[in-house]
């Protein structure tokens, strides 16, 4: 086997501008078949752009994106041929994206019967036994906005798992949570990743962070700037910029901490 053929998702030297202005810079990483890689940075480093190119929901200016050596990318200005390989990858946003007109179950269902074409009676069934593990399987008759944020995310995640998908993309899918909700999202992804499922992950959570990821990527003004374990990025950090970022999301979770001890 070659070196090439044990990373599932591979980008190449990834460009994409908004406008003139550039927002990812040559971004190159890649993901081994059952690694969970965690992107950490400030707001408006490009995590976000980053996912959603990869997922083919932004046209790239350059470079390749490639899910096991297939590629995924939509690049500017020419047709997008890769559709057929990007149904091999789920996505999970903050807004959850369920519709509300259409109950728990009938949102799980919807993608499997009409774009996977599975039967109405297997995918009931595959729906039912993932909403049993996380624990939602009497909300099968409800609605979207019968639900909780927590719950409502819980049923996104599962929704993505029914495709049966090689590759997960989770964009800081707490982030829309009360602080009590936010635990019982990541217990369904924290299981996922015992499972050996392959995941890419923007979030806020650090401690979530340090114990669901193999490696840390670091973003900053639209660069990976530093890549490392979570050991070594939580407690020996190599940049200047690492550290500060570090050292200013332990001054604000201290002071929401002393916050929410005054309420």
């Amino acid at each position: 086997m070659s070196a090439e053929s044990t990373y599932l998702l591979t980008v190449e030297n990834l460009t994409k501008s908004y406008e003139g202005t550039e927002v990812l810079h040559d971004l190159s990483f890649s993901v081994k078949k059952g690694e969970v890689v965690v992107v950490l940075g400030p707001s408006g480093s490009g995590k976000s752009t980053l996912l959603r190119s990869i997922d083919g929901l932004e046209e790239i200016d350059a470079g390749e994106i490639l899910l096991n050596g297939m590629a995924v990318s939509r690049k500017k200005g020419e047709k997008d041929t890769n559709f057929q390989n990007r149904k091999k990858m789920g996505m999970v946003f903050q807004s959850y994206e369920l519709f509300p007109h259409l109950s728990i179950l009938e949102n799980i269902t919807l993608a499997m019967t009409k774009v996977q074409k599975r039967n109405k009676k297997e995918a009931e069934k595959e729906a039912r036994e993932l909403l049993k593990r996380v624990g939602l399987l009497d909300k099968e008759k409800a609605y979207p906005r019968m639900l909780s944020g927590g719950q409502k995310q819980r049923v996104a995640i599962v929704r993505s798992l029914a495709m049966h998908p090689e590759f997960m993309l989770f964009d800081e899918v707490t982030a829309a949570l009360d602080p009590e909700m936010v635990r019982e999202v990541l217990d369904v992804i924290m299981e996922l990743s015992s499972e050996g499922q392959t995941m890419l992950i923007v979030t806020h959570e650090m401690a979530f962070a340090r114990a669901v990821s193999d490696r840390i990527l670091f973003m900053d003004q639209g660069k990976i700037v530093e890549e490392s374990t979570p050991d070594v990025f939580f407690e020996s950090p190599k940049t200047e910029r690492a550290k500060t970022f570090l050292e200013n999301f332990a001054f604000v979770s201290r002071k929401r901490s002393r916050t929410s001890e005054i309420k």
